[in-house]
């Protein structure tokens, strides 16, 4: 492990240990307005969602490292704080990352890009018509982080209207993971498509409590032939059965198993963790559980 106080470090290799580390980030595509009505576009992957209630949403166009100029989005939410963050897809990819470029305060990205102007109901920038997601919003509040080159500007925005393209939507109206097809950020030039393999669910317990790691005996927790996603399934349980459910089961079920590797604890065990495993493959974590709790050595 190796351990560097960031402060002995230049910005170049700071940024790039940082941004190297933290992602993939969400890119948040803004437009804005300057004081004369003219638009501009931008992407910024120091960007996130901060509350649902109200609806706020953070980024920050950090002041350049090599000038330590600002931003033409971090000027244009200080004149005019409104802004429109407009959600990049995979389709979007090469369009996005022409904006990102250094132009003029005068050239219109969204032309530059390809991209048609979509007037906002609420606010004056206009929204990126091809992107799935665009999220009107006030800005509430610029805080500067420092007045040195890549210093971050947090832009605080709250959201005051959200469209969303049908193609993304699932029937019951919520966002449906494949089809919005996000990209995120990585270090250097690196990007991450949330699509396909990448892309995997796992269910919380709705429960308050549950039963954790420490109720796994040794034989299941130190056993080769248990996965880390059955282990997470075992320990998200909400609570274990009880002794009598457990000699019930281990009489009605289990009979022929101990029987049968009675003097041999060894066989027995990992003849356990098969049944265990047939169980959960089932989805039947209880009667996991009582296998498990079966064995008392």
């Amino acid at each position: 492990m190796k351990s560097i106080n960031p402060k002995s470090l230049s910005i170049k290799e700071r940024h790039g240990l940082l941004l190297g580390s933290i992602g993939p980030r969400p890119i948040a595509w803004v437009s804005t307005i300057d004081e004369k009505g003219v638009p501009n576009l931008a992407p910024f992957s120091f960007f996130n969602i901060f509350s649902s209630n109200p609806p706020i949403l953070i980024f920050s166009p950090a002041r350049s490292g090599r000038t330590n100029r600002t931003k033409h989005t971090y000027d244009n939410s200080k004149t005019r704080p409104e802004a429109v963050v407009n959600i990049v897809n995979h389709e979007l990819l090469d369009r996005m990352v022409l904006t990102s470029l250094e132009y003029d305060k005068e050239v219109n990205e969204f032309e530059r890009a390809g991209l048609t102007m979509l007037d906002s109901i609420k606010v004056k920038p206009p929204r990126v018509a091809e992107s799935p997601v665009q999220l009107e919003c006030k800005v509430l509040e610029v805080k500067e982080l420092g007045l040195e080159g890549a210093a971050g500007n947090l832009i605080i925005c709250e959201v005051v209207m959200m469209h969303f393209n049908d193609s993304i939507l699932t029937e019951e109206g919520r966002i449906d993971q494949e089809k919005i097809d996000l990209i995120g950020r990585l270090g250097g030039a690196w990007y991450s498509r949330a699509s396909g393999d990448a892309l995997f669910e796992v269910r919380s317990n709705p429960m308050n409590t549950v039963v954790g790691y420490g109720s796994l005996p040794e034989f299941i927790s130190n056993s080769p032939d248990i996965s880390a996603k059955e282990l997470k399934s075992l320990i998200n349980a909400g609570e274990l059965p009880d002794e009598t459910e457990v000699n019930d089961f281990k009489l009605e079920k289990l009979a022929e198993i101990f029987s049968e590797y009675q003097e041999n604890p060894g066989d027995l065990q990992k003849r356990l963790v098969e049944k265990a495993k047939e169980y959960l493959r089932k989805e039947e974590l209880d009667n996991a559980w009582r296998t498990i709790l079966a064995y008392n050595p």
